[in-house]
């Protein structure tokens, strides 16, 4: 039996179709794998997301904190520096003039407790 051209040629496009749809199948299942595969690394990406966000919730805090520590510093220097100068202008300056009087009685009073210890213990 001898075909004729058309039947050949339907032949022809009959496999060609039946091959296009085998590779169109085969594309969609892979596609269809590949959707369900970006759908769970979103729903990994998506519970990151969350965990960066309770990790950026307790460094904000922690920062909160660190700021009111600094601030707490910052006075305490303040009133260290206010106490500094208070006692150099009031204290420190005015007793200055006695300080060459001072420091030789210093140390003569040194020297006896030295030889007060000495002669208790025995050295």
């Amino acid at each position: 039996m001898a075909l004729t051209l058309n039947q050949v040629l339907l032949i022809i496009l009959t496999i060609t179709a039946v091959v296009a749809a085998v590779f169109l199948v085969r594309f969609l299942i892979q596609l269809r794998r590949t959707a369900r595969e970006a759908e769970h690394t979103l729903a990994k990406a998506q519970e990151l997301m969350d965990g960066f966000k309770v990790i950026e919730a307790k460094i904000n805090s922690s920062l909160d904190d660190v700021g009111q520590v600094l601030q707490t510093s910052k006075k305490a220097a303040a009133g260290l520096t206010e106490i500094t100068g208070f006692l150099t202008t009031r204290f420190i300056r005015p007793s200055a003039r006695f300080l060459p009087f001072l420091i030789p009685l210093v140390r003569i009073g040194l020297q006896q407790l030295k030889k007060r210890k000495e002669k208790n213990h025995g050295g």
